[in-house]
């Protein structure tokens, strides 16, 4: 008994697409070539995506798995496997479609609600194979339907929970699925609607004002809030205007607030009521027409010399019957100066500052705006000098003066002068700087500054600040007589000098060995220096410099020169005295001993 497999193949009736609830049959066929006609037994296996969903065992060469209800959770890749009497063999994959899918049911946990409250949905869909997507729908009349979307990873059913708003009166909820498939998403029909009817827990405020609305400045005016509770329980009216809470009242149906009209009251009124999540508003515009207008103050005249007479008028343009006051503004509050339309004052510095004038009618109390009165002290007489303390400066650096006025009131304005040329002007309070970056050595007098304020008096001059300019030093140079060579116990000169540089001069001679060596300094009212050298020695010689500096504070150091200390001519002379006769001496002591070995 011989046999092969041609192939295995899946087949779908009536179509690999169904509508859901139709019928489907998924046949699995195996053709199977034998060499005589003998019964075999055949095990047949379908798969859905890869998982079991059917087994038979069958001498038939074909089996099938039926599907009287189709659901779109059917729909995959189905592939079947034929094993007989050892030998397997597997079909191609094809992909079925069941499109559409069962109609969900919505519930709600309440048919009645009150605003503030929640609406519990559970939207289901029977038959159906999770993951699948889930979409609630709040439906209001004249409104787009408010909806939200509910994942479900491993049930065919959701649950949401909707808030009931203000003016929810009758709401409408439905609700539809979604699942993946290879061509796209599929979408069931809506659900029955869900009716929910929605009860006010209490209704919209109502806010008046008595006398009117329309009222003017000084007049009572009073306002009412109130509403209808169903349940006087955590009920709260508040009124407010421009975010600013006037008045409130917890657990009653009312809420009065009472005020004198002022300009300002001018606007929108708010009253809320509210209770747990729910809030009701009701909004009412006032205006306060204006009793009188705002006070003007004038002054005689806003800046002035201390001792001067100032006048400060009060007045009310078409409105002369009024309480006026006159004050002056500090940090630290309102200083009453008198109450009196017309205020005449003698001036000292301490009375510079801002001044009002306040009118009342009626209980309203206006003020004016600010005037700025400024009492000024004179300028007492600058001092001029340097910063650095000194009264010089060095060829080339910059010199910095500063004027300096005791007394005066400020803003002062000080003038700096080099020579009778202005060179800068600074307004300060007490002092100035000026920064001269040009001294040249002409630069030796000539600076003075002036000072002036708004003081009558006018401007003060400070003395003259002459300023000594200090030349630096400029190549120092050594020289010594004699030069070169000199014999032991000679004196010897050395001399430092200076091309250029300011006197006094501070001259110092070194002689140059591991370490320097400091022999001599001096101060000198001159550009040379000599420094005397008695009675020179061998262990003199060596290399000499000499270093120069003044105030300029600059040391410029002379070019080294080598000095060679040598014998005296007699010296040399006792010297040669002294060999001749050890020479003459050693002579005669040979000629005594050739004398005595002849004789022997």
């Amino acid at each position: 008994q011989v046999f092969t497999f041609n192939r295995v193949e899946i087949r779908v009736q009536p179509s690999v697409k169904v509508k859901n609830g139709a019928p489907i049959s998924i046949i699995c066929h195996a053709d199977i070539s034998k060499n005589t006609d003998f019964q075999l037994k055949h095990n047949f296996t379908i798969f859905k995506d890869g998982k079991l969903v059917f087994m038979t065992v069958s001498d038939k060469e074909d089996a099938r798995y039926e599907i009287p209800v189709a659901k779109s959770s059917d729909t995959g890749d189905y592939e079947c496997t034929v094993k007989a009497d050892g030998k397997l063999s597997f079909s191609n994959s094809v992909y079925v479609w069941v499109a559409g899918m069962t109609k969900p049911i919505l519930t709600a946990d309440k048919k009645e609600v009150l605003e503030g409250e929640v609406v519990k949905l559970r939207c289901e869909l029977p038959e159906e194979v999770p993951p699948l997507e889930f979409f609630f729908r709040k439906i209001k009349t004249n409104s787009a339907p408010k909806e939200k979307r509910i994942p479900e990873q491993n049930q065919n059913f959701s649950e949401v929970e909707y808030y009931v708003e203000e003016g929810d009166n009758i709401l409408q909820f439905d609700c539809f699925g979604k699942r993946q498939v290879r061509s796209g998403w599929e979408s069931s029909q809506h659900s029955n609607k869900t009716l929910v009817t929605v009860k006010e827990p209490f209704i919209k405020p109502t806010l008046v004002t008595r006398p009117s609305s329309n009222v003017t400045e000084g007049d009572q005016i009073e306002f009412e809030c109130s509403t209808v509770v169903a349940q006087m329980r955590d009920i709260e009216i508040i009124l407010q205007k421009n975010r600013t809470i006037l008045n409130s009242v917890r657990d009653k149906k009312f809420l009065k607030y009472s005020t004198v009209a002022t300009q300002e009251d001018s606007g929108e009124y708010l009253c809320k009521v509210e209770q747990g999540a729910v809030s009701k508003t009701t909004k009412l515009n006032v205006f306060v027409s204006e009793l009188f207008p705002k006070p003007t103050l004038s002054a005689s005249t806003t800046k002035l010399d201390e001792s001067k007479d100032l006048i400060l008028r009060c007045s009310i343009n078409g409105f002369p019957k009024a309480n006026f006051s006159i004050v002056r503004k500090s940090s630290s509050g309102d200083i009453l100066l008198k109450n009196t339309r017309v205020l005449a004052i003698k001036v000292n510095v301490n009375d510079t500052g801002s001044y009002t004038c306040k009118a009342e009618v009626k209980g309203i109390v206006k003020e004016s705006k600010p005037v700025r009165i400024n009492v000024y002290a004179p300028v007492s007489k600058p001092t001029l000098s340097v910063v650095s303390g000194s009264p010089e400066v060095v060829l080339g650096k910059p010199l910095q003066l500063i004027c300096h006025s005791v007394m005066g009131t400020p803003p002062i304005t000080f003038t700096f002068y080099k020579g009778d040329e202005v060179k800068k002007n600074v307004t300060n309070d007490t002092y100035a700087l000026f920064l001269d970056e040009d001294i040249g050595l002409n630069d030796d007098g000539g600076y003075k500054c002036d000072a002036r304020n708004n003081h009558s008096s006018g401007v003060k001059t400070s003395n003259i600040l002459n300023v000594t300019v200090i030349v630096p030093i400029r190549d120092a140079s050594l020289g010594s007589v004699p030069y070169g060579e000199v014999e032991v116990g000679s004196d010897t000169a050395f001399l430092c000098s200076v091309k250029e540089g300011s006197w006094p001069i501070d001259f110092k001679f070194f002689k140059k060995t591991d370490h320097e060596i400091l022999l001599h300094e001096a101060t000198a009212y001159s550009d040379r220096s000599t420094w005397y050298k008695k009675t020179m020695k061998r262990k003199d010689t060596g290399t000499y410099y000499c270093m120069a500096s003044n105030r300029a504070s600059v040391d410029v150091r002379s070019r080294p020169i080598t000095i060679t200390v040598i014998l005296a001519a007699w010296q040399k002379g006792v010297i040669a005295a002294f060999v001749l006769t050890a020479v003459a001496g050693a002579g005669a002591v040979a000629l005594w001993w050739f004398l005595c070995k002849k004789k022997k």
